[in-house]
């Protein structure tokens, strides 16, 4: 989803477990809710993910929904992630896919794709209630040209772990024993755990960088209060969770792939190749979206 304010998360120092606590920042847009995670002032990234959006919960009565027009990408993969609702995604390979909660939409941008998120006349009609997740991961150097490709993950293709009190989701990468079949092109965890209050959960991932996403209730990390809308980068992948409240949360991580330079909606460790792509786009080089005139302007 393209960015749709300049939203700059806070971040606190923490203890020596919680490394960086980033409150992410909410703004209403007319009815619809982004909060801003990552990228953040003293957290550019966490592993592959350099992009973290929690979009609504909002409810959308009848005739509204959510038009984001054709917009290009550059040199990064897309997961949406829905808790509730409907994205009708359309892109300039073809594909038009509704994605619905607990399913998967991957797009791998590579050297470019024009994609478009809109919700579909059906749920215009009657209304929707909306909640979600939408993460950029920067690609490894050598897959920042590949080509462009869109992968749709249904709900029933990914595995969850059932433990006492807890229901994990392996979104992307292994956990348990289990592997989820998105495949990605860096070293990725990116998981969804359903807490009951009162759970402890012992965590203990292989990962260069990991952090913890609390979408909603409180837990604690270590001891460290981490509550919903707040991100905990930890300094430690062996931690102990405790859910002092029913809890929804996310964890992230993987390789650190090195700096990037994000501009609008291009991601790259090229300063110059976004700058060609920012003019590709403005000169309208980029593939369109079948069927699809309309455009998001370069922003100035």
């Amino acid at each position: 989803m393209t960015k749709f304010a300049a939203i700059e998360p806070m971040c606190t120092k923490s203890g020596a477990v919680v490394r960086i606590l980033v409150h992410g920042r909410s703004k209403n847009l007319g009815g619809f809710c982004v909060r801003r995670v990552l990228p953040a002032s003293m957290v550019r990234s966490v592993g592959p993910f350099v992009f973290f959006d929690e979009m609504g919960p909002a409810d959308f009565s009848e005739g509204q929904g959510i038009n984001v027009r054709p917009h290009p990408h550059i040199g990064l993969a897309t997961v949406t992630f829905l808790f509730e609702g409907e994205i009708l995604h359309r892109d300039s390979l073809g594909y038009t896919q509704p994605i619905q909660p607990g399913a998967v939409n991957l797009m791998t941008a590579g050297r470019g794709i024009v994609h478009s998120e809109r919700t579909s006349p059906e749920l215009l009609a009657t209304g929707q209630r909306l909640h979600g997740l939408q993460v950029w991961m920067a690609l490894p150097d050598d897959k920042q040209e590949m080509e462009p490709s869109f992968i749709h993950y249904p709900k029933a293709a990914l595995p969850v772990i059932e433990d006492e009190g807890v229901a994990t989701t392996v979104i992307i990468g292994s956990h348990k024993g289990e592997t989820s079949p998105v495949a990605v092109h860096a070293e990725t965890i990116y998981l969804s755990l359903s807490m009951q209050a009162g759970v402890l959960q012992e965590i203990n991932l292989p990962h260069e960088e990991l952090a913890i996403y609390v979408v909603s209730g409180q837990i604690a990390v270590e001891g460290h209060p981490v509550v919903a809308g707040q991100m905990a980068v930890l300094a430690e992948n062996s931690i102990a969770l405790h859910a002092t409240s029913a809890s929804l949360i996310m964890i992230i991580g993987g390789e650190n792939l090195g700096p990037r330079e994000i501009y609008w909606n291009f991601v790259h460790s090229s300063r110059e190749r976004i700058e060609q792509a920012k003019h590709d786009w403005r000169d309208m080089k980029f593939a369109r979206v079948p069927g699809d005139d309309e455009f998001i302007p370069l922003p100035n």
